[in-house]
């Protein structure tokens, strides 16, 4: 029986396999058509047959419980599998997948991975050597390039089939053994994979398909295993194998994706050059492929700006002509080609050639499906609110960026139109909660203009993966985000989590998670002692309010909540600054925090008692001295310190007594902030002078390691100033002392400033 049975082995993602196969099924002209696929899919075949459909597209199962698994078939236009499939249906053909079905392959697939050892490593070493052995047989320099000039440019009849049968057969025959002995669980599943496609073939037999009428599509490497005469899995066997809870759907894919140089390897790296082939294979023009490959890549050189005119493009091609026939090909493979532009437009360098090489490889295009094809409840909704929105433009493997005014357009009729970019960012913000990456938000250029928006859209099939992900948390979009902060407000215990809750709570519009999270930011708050998480905490909340009615939300409840937090933080300063200078860092970020609250909410906020504790860490000496830098810097600012108070204090940190790391560290926090106020005080600068000269060796380069860095954030204009100020200290001249100290270090002095790397600055 299995003589009779039109087997045809296929490489997935090939053109030349799907120009063949199809020759094939004209001649043997089936009536049942079996394909390697999940068989529980078999209902979508004629979604992926529509009309409307555009490849690339994927067939995804996924599991319905967490752990999340997923099992992707990707189909572009020149798949074996997917042309087999538009061919049957068209005739109107019984056609089916015989693979196992997706949720046992999802369940033994979460059991794979536990195979993972040494001998699995060497053995699939051995596997792919022998493909490199058989390039090497035919002087190839690798695989993809022999099996291109012997499959896929060979377009006489009946040689793929039997040639590509013979090498599968051959190189099984080579590893089965092996594979037994160290892999005994991948072993395993082939044979259960096959047992199974034996099963349906035989039930299409019992159902009246002659054994000849049919025609079974696999991959090569299991053509050997669709003999009849071994055994099938029996309803028994079947029942046993366990099985995960899980779904089908179908979704657009993308040739970024499908290219193997980003995750999927099914023997194709360069999906939009194999797409041209297919098109010159259908237009029987294969023999044009090399001149309209060549050509494209000149264009998009001369697109970014290079120089590849029509005369190289010819050369281009005479060249790869010629590295086949080295070759005794009958014509370039992409090897070649990729030779040729790099010689011919790339100078024999890579480098100026390497994106246009990889656009035309690889390309940009994603494809598409009609809507109500084979969707997830969630998929549904996402691409109803893309509608709505007016955001279905947007869902392109090109980066594009969407500013929104979050303010009440009063031009327009309608309250969808009104507010339609405050609901497009409700939405945005409910994506990003579920981590969906179609759009990251960018700060925009205004920070005080809280109306406004901005944000990059960007489609990749991860973001189709991520929504069918997202169907385990909910049937819409609202309710998955809803769900998602939910689940983190159950694990909150950090204040400052349960403040970021509430704002994007607010940001999302989901005013019963609103409620909760308030509630719980409430207890959390009693017994809060943490100056950061409370100091963000408050920020979270002024965020908030700062929008005002913008986004239509109820935040009065917020105001006496912001005003315990920010009391809380002022009154938990000082405790917090006796710290080393690595905790520091992060408190003087709380610091700056709680100090913009006071400006941004001041008429609701105790500033008061705030600037009480910043005048009490200024003036203590047994803190954190880059904290009482940044606290006194702070009072300066608000003409809190007169100027008197100034040259004292820095006299006073600054004076010969004081360890060095101790004076450069309180000046390192008084110039992190306002900068230019500092370069208006002269008497800073000279009592900074007088310290740094009265240093020895040791104290000196202690110093050093606060001022480099204290410094390192200056504009250049600021250095600039700072060099004029002392060359009026020094009485050298302002702007002599400016040009020389801001010109190009010697030879001597290069070598000074290397002997620092020597110094042992861990002290």
């Amino acid at each position: 029986m299995t003589d009779k049975l039109n087997i045809f082995g296929v490489r997935h993602l090939s053109p030349g396999a799907s120009y063949h196969l199809i020759q094939y099924l004209e001649e043997k002209n089936p009536k049942c058509i079996l394909i390697e696929g999940p068989s529980d899919a078999t209902a979508i075949i004629s979604h992926i047959a529509q009309k409307d459909v555009k490849p690339p597209i994927a067939l995804l199962a996924y599991t319905t419980e967490l752990p999340i698994e997923t099992v992707l078939y990707p189909f572009a236009a020149y798949s074996p599998e997917y042309q087999a499939i538009c061919w049957g249906v068209k005739k109107k053909l019984d056609v089916r997948f015989i693979d196992l079905p997706a949720d046992i392959m999802l369940k033994l697939r979460q059991e794979r991975g536990k195979e993972a050892n040494e001998a699995a490593g060497e053995f699939y070493m051995f596997h792919n050597g022998l493909y490199d052995r058989v390039a090497r047989q035919y002087n190839e320099d690798n695989y993809e390039s022999y099996w291109e000039r012997n499959f896929e440019h060979n377009l006489n009849a009946g040689t793929f089939r039997e040639g590509l049968g013979f090498q599968s057969s051959q190189i099984r025959d080579m590893v089965v053994d092996k594979e037994y002995e160290a892999v005994p669980y991948d072993f395993s599943y082939n044979l259960i994979r096959e047992a199974h496609m034996r099963r349906e073939i035989q039930k299409a037999i019992a159902e009246g398909f002659k054994p000849e009428e049919i025609v079974i599509i696999v991959g090569a490497y299991h053509m050997a295993g669709i003999n009849l005469e071994l055994p099938s899995m029996s309803d028994s066997e079947l029942n046993k194998i366990p099985r995960a809870t899980s779904q089908l759907t179908l979704m657009p894919y993308s040739y970024l994706r499908l290219s193997s140089r980003t995750g999927y390897g099914a023997g194709n790296n360069a999906p939009y050059y194999f797409e041209l082939m297919w098109k010159a294979i259908q237009k029987d023009k294969l023999s044009d492929l090399p001149a309209v490959y060549l050509s494209k890549v000149a264009k998009v050189l001369r697109d970014r700006g290079n120089n590849a005119s029509s005369a190289s493009v010819i050369e281009a091609v005479r060249l790869a002509n010629a590295l086949t026939s080295m070759r005794s090909g009958s014509m370039p493979v992409l090897k070649d080609l990729h030779d040729a532009v790099i010689t011919c437009f790339g100078g024999g360098e890579l480098s100026p050639v390497a994106e246009a090489i990889n656009m035309i490889d690889i390309g940009t295009a994603i494809g598409s499906l009609p809507e109500g094809v084979s969707q997830t409840p969630v998929q549904e909704d996402m691409n109803q609110e893309l509608k709505r929105l007016k955001l279905t433009n947007y869902k392109s493997a090109v980066a594009q960026d969407l500013t929104l005014d979050l303010r009440e357009n009063l031009k327009v009729k309608t309250q969808e139109a009104a507010f339609i970019d405050l609901n497009r960012s409700t939405f945005l913000h409910r994506l990003k909660v579920l981590g969906i990456h179609f759009a990251e938000q960018v700060r925009v250029s205004q920070d005080s203009a809280t109306w406004a928006e901005k944000w990059v859209l960007h489609w990749t099939p991860e973001v189709e993966i991520e929504i069918v992900e997202a169907n385990l948390k909910g049937e819409t979009v609202e309710i998955a985000a809803a769900y998602e902060l939910k689940e983190q407000l159950n694990e909150c215990t950090d204040v400052s989590l349960a403040a970021k809750i509430i704002r994007l709570a607010c940001e999302c519009h989901l005013t019963s998670i609103f409620d909760n999270a308030l509630s719980t930011l409430q207890r959390l708050l009693v017994d809060s002692n943490n100056f950061k998480e409370t100091a963000n905490a408050a920020h979270e909340l002024s965020v908030l309010i700062q929008y005002g009615d913008l986004r239509q939300f109820n935040l009065a409840p917020l105001i006496p909540i912001l005003q315990q937090l920010f009391l809380r933080s002022s009154l938990l300063l000082i405790e917090s600054s006796s710290c080393d200078d690595k905790a520091a860092t992060s408190i003087v970020q709380a610091i700056n925090i709680m100090e913009l609250i006071s400006q941004q909410q001041y008429d609701t906020v105790d500033v008061e008692t705030w600037q009480k504790e910043l005048h009490k860490l200024a003036w203590r000496d047994d803190l954190n001295t880059k904290l009482s830098g940044v606290a006194f810097s702070i009072l300066l600012e608000h003409n809190l310190a007169t100027e008197d108070d100034c040259a004292k204090e820095v006299s006073r940190r600054l004076s010969p007594g004081v360890p060095a790391d101790l004076g450069a560290g309180w000046f390192e926090g008084l110039s992190g902030r306002n900068r230019y106020a500092l370069l208006s005080r002269v008497p800073l600068w000279r009592e900074l002078d007088k310290y740094v000269e009265q240093l020895d060796d040791d104290e000196f380069f202690r110093s050093v390691v606060f001022l480099r860095r204290a410094f390192g954030d200056f504009e250049p204009n600021q250095k600039n100033s700072i060099a004029e100020l002392l060359g009026d200290i020094w009485g050298t001249g302002a702007e002599n002392t400016a040009e020389i100290l801001q010109a190009e270090l010697t030879e001597t002095e290069t070598e000074k400033l290397d002997e620092l790397n020597d110094f042992d600055f861990e002290f």
